[in-house]
């Protein structure tokens, strides 16, 4: 990676004093927390404003006339801008607010069967290196429609295969969705290529940003792709909230995803009219508390600087590597040219559980398992890996420890 980071700006040890959870200790261990793809923790910035809302502005939003109500209503439509101009959507309401990056895929597959724009004989792609969250929707719809589900190829390095991607796209291809950074290992994928090569067939794509959110700046207007979904807890924000990004022309021959209040604009028992965007998508009574402190969450990352923590989660990749190689039996699980985030391995002779089991007697936290990408373990013929995912508030230090934690785990072990 070629960001630098500016040191001047950065400081890792203040930014750690923003959050609480980190100075505690785990079975009489410093808290070493390199779970980070599954969520980030929280900052003191993001708690206080969680607290602040259901202590001043507590209130169901767009349906009261009353001050709490506006209040409410205008910190949620102000987050909805931070978010907008945070990705560079043309427009406010081609953000809509969901559940969090499953929500929208699944919001988005529901929403394409209910309009009639999959049908039977049409093509879904996915890549290999699919989260389930980005494969199980879209099988889901190809059972319903008769659509017919094509994966793009990866290779042994994590990487997809861009030639085989090219000669599998076709006049059947309705729409393809791939991750921007695999959850598993860190690739991050030609995206922008991808969304030009699928709209030359014009084919739809999805782009599951969940894992690149955190480490890097991202311009939908650039990438021009069709949809691209977030989520909350990925960015130091709440969980159970995140964001679908949808171009305007496409968002509206969409059926809605579900029916109830606020999505309508008059309702009969002869016939019910729907709301315009982004209301359409957002029925019910919303995670307001969510919505909001989303936007208080993407201050706080604008605030340290995406590209200071790029190049800083970059530094800790590099030495992670490094200190990591050291290790007998040491196998990388994912070495793709550009990646982010995270290192993802196993030890020959031991299981990842079980390593990871005795890491968390030492307070060190890793994710162990298949992380919800089965179809990429079962490609290097592995139960699971072992991944160390970096945050902003990481240090080498904390590798230091983690690689402290491993060697008397291995010693137990073997």
């Amino acid at each position: 990676m070629s960001i630098s980071l500016d040191t001047k700006t950065f400081n890792v040890e203040k930014i750690r004093e923003e959050f609480p959870i980190l100075h505690q200790k785990v079975n009489g261990r410093p808290l070493v927390y390199f779970d980070n793809a599954a969520t980030t923790q929280k900052p003191k910035a993001v708690i206080d404003a969680i607290s602040r809302y259901y202590s001043t502005i507590n209130s169901n939003v767009h349906r009261g006339v009353h001050h709490l109500s506006q209040l409410a209503t205008q910190a949620m439509e102000d987050s909805r801008l931070t978010l907008q101009k945070h990705i560079n959507a043309r427009e406010s309401y081609e953000v809509i607010f969901t559940q969090g990056t499953t929500d929208s895929i699944n919001l988005v597959a529901i929403a394409l069967q209910r309009s009639g724009l999959i049908k039977s004989g049409d093509e879904i792609m996915v890549s290999a290196l699919e989260h389930h969250s980005n494969i199980v929707p879209w099988q889901m719809l190809c059972e319903q429609s008769g659509a017919r589900l094509v994966v793009i190829p990866m290779n042994e390095k994590g990487e997809l295969s861009v030639e085989e991607y090219r000669a599998l796209l076709n006049e059947k291809t309705r729409l393809v969705a791939f991750n921007h950074i695999s959850n598993a290992l860190g690739t991050v994928n030609p995206v922008k290529e991808m969304v030009k090569m699928a709209h030359n067939v014009d084919a739809l794509t999805f782009i599951d940003g969940a894992q690149a959110t955190p480490h890097m700046a991202v311009d939908v207007q650039h990438l021009d792709t069709d949809f691209y979904a977030l989520s909350g807890h990925k960015v130091y924000g709440p969980t159970g909230i995140g964001v679908l990004y949808g171009k305007e022309d496409i968002l509206e021959k969409l059926a809605p995803y579900r029916g109830g209040g606020e999505m309508i604009e008059s309702v009969s028992f002869e016939k019910t009219t729907y709301a315009g965007l982004p209301h359409k998508f957002e029925a019910g009574t919303p995670h307001i508390e969510g919505a909001i402190v989303l936007g208080t969450a993407i201050d706080f990352l604008n605030e340290v600087g995406v590209e200071n923590i790029a190049a800083h989660e970059a530094d800790l990749v590099h030495y992670g590597i490094e200190r990591l190689s050291s290790v007998e039996g040491m196998r990388f699980i994912g070495e793709a040219r550009n990646r982010a985030g995270l290192i993802s391995f196993v030890i020959e002779g031991v299981h990842p559980y079980d390593v990871g089991v005795l890491l968390d007697k030492m307070g060190i936290a890793l994710r162990t398992g298949h992380h919800c990408a089965q179809p990429v373990m079962a490609y290097y013929k592995i139960p699971g890996t072992l991944r160390a995912s970096f945050a902003m508030y990481n240090t080498r230090a904390e590798i230091d420890l983690m690689m402290e934690g491993l060697e008397k785990a291995l010693q137990m072990l073997r």
